[in-house]
């Protein structure tokens, strides 16, 4: 299984916050849409960075409520890692591990093509196994 496949499923939805927009605002979009990371793009599309929940929690951390005043490019994380629709599964989940982060946007081309979580890999790990596991028994009990 590959990246192209869980888009399949969860589609390429993607939801960004502009550099100028404050760390309150950025706040108030994680929680309102219930995900844990944020895309900074430029009005053209283009990808300057990408904003953790940890990058929150560590900045509230240093500056404490201040902080929710700052800009998302202050706080955001540049150099963003991405994957291709044609990673596979494991090797994604390998680079999340290795790099200790949960989301990972996908690059198709020039364009962004969606953004995954690692809770999407594990999914589409599990539904491999499943489906393994399955086959397994059929020819178990058909052999």
């Amino acid at each position: 299984m590959n990246v192209a496949e869980i888009l399949k499923g969860k589609g390429g939805r993607i939801i960004a916050a502009r550099p100028d927009d404050t760390i309150e605002s950025v706040v108030a979009t994680l929680a309102r849409e219930k995900i844990g990371a944020l895309l900074v793009r430029e009005d053209d599309g283009r990808v300057l960075g990408v904003i953790f929940e940890r990058d929150i929690v560590s900045g509230i951390a240093r500056a404490g409520a201040a902080l929710l005043k700052q800009k998302a490019s202050d706080l955001m994380t540049r150099n963003v890692v991405y994957c291709s629709p044609r990673d596979s599964i494991q090797a994604v989940m390998e680079r999340m591990t290795e790099r200790r982060f949960r989301h990972m946007p996908v690059l198709e081309g020039d364009g962004l093509a969606g953004i995954i979580s690692i809770g999407d890999v594990v999914k589409a790990r599990i539904g491999e196994a499943e489906l393994e596991a399955r086959s397994l028994k059929e020819y178990i009990a058909t052999g």
